[in-house]
């Protein structure tokens, strides 16, 4: 074994080991079919980096179903085409113009770090680097669309609120590249909203009719409530 695989966390190691003797032997078929013929998915779904929130597994996708692009906070900036470098805008337009994917859904979460670090100025930043603050000025507009916090509102409320804004907002920022506006007024794109709660498993979709977020399922299953009540 060379220096560097030596060197590789083990963890991953192990995880892969894991996945050879399971998943890969289940699914050997697809992993061929996306080798010959490429990828196809119907969906992108925007994310936070966050490590408590993988989309792949909340959704318990195949592989190949989903395009996923995860940064800070589950943010979209505006359309802004110049000379500076734009990840995020990058995935989106090879999702829509080279996948051409039929809906595009924005996923927050709870207890986001992103959102707590814009909404309380007497925190710490989350990093000392030369990145996160810029980025997370993206919320602006979506603090802006709350309203701002109420004056017997708590901090935890607030920050709540601010979540699923941030979530609003970066839909209409969607709208702002002329790709995505295009092919959703032809009815060939759709874009969507959803909130998962990390400590209860709890999945919200947003309702475009009404602007609120609503639960994805109408009964969560009786093992998830039973460990909903064990923890709380």
């Amino acid at each position: 074994m060379d220096n560097d695989a030596q060197h590789f966390p083990r963890r991953l190691t192990e995880g892969y080991r894991s996945f050879l003797d399971d998943r890969f032997v289940r699914e050997k078929g697809r992993y061929e079919e996306l080798g010959e013929n490429g990828q196809t998915p119907k969906i992108m779904l925007i994310g936070c980096c966050d490590s408590r929130v993988s989309p792949e597994v909340i959704f318990d996708a195949r592989p190949g179903e989903m395009f996923v692009a995860r940064n800070i906070a589950n943010l979209v900036p505006p359309y802004q085409p110049d000379d500076q470098l734009h990840g995020t805008s990058a995935a989106l337009e090879y999702a829509v113009q080279a996948l051409r994917v039929e809906h595009i859904v924005v996923l927050g979460h709870g207890r986001c770090g992103g959102i707590r670090a814009f909404a309380d100025d007497s925190q710490a930043a989350l990093s000392p680097g030369d990145f996160i603050g810029k980025w997370i000025t993206l919320i602006g507009p979506a603090a802006q669309r709350t309203g701002g916090r109420g004056r017997n509102e708590s901090f935890e409320d607030y920050l709540a609120r601010l979540e699923l804004a941030s979530i609003q907002q970066s839909i209409e920022n969607l709208r702002t590249f002329p790709c995505v506006k295009i092919l959703e007024e032809k009815g060939r794109l759709q874009l969507h909203g959803a909130f998962f709660a990390v400590h209860t498993g709890v999945l919200m979709i947003l309702d475009p009719a009404t602007g609120q977020f609503i639960p994805a399922v109408g009964e969560m299953p009786k093992r998830v409530q039973q460990i909903r009540c064990v923890e709380g």
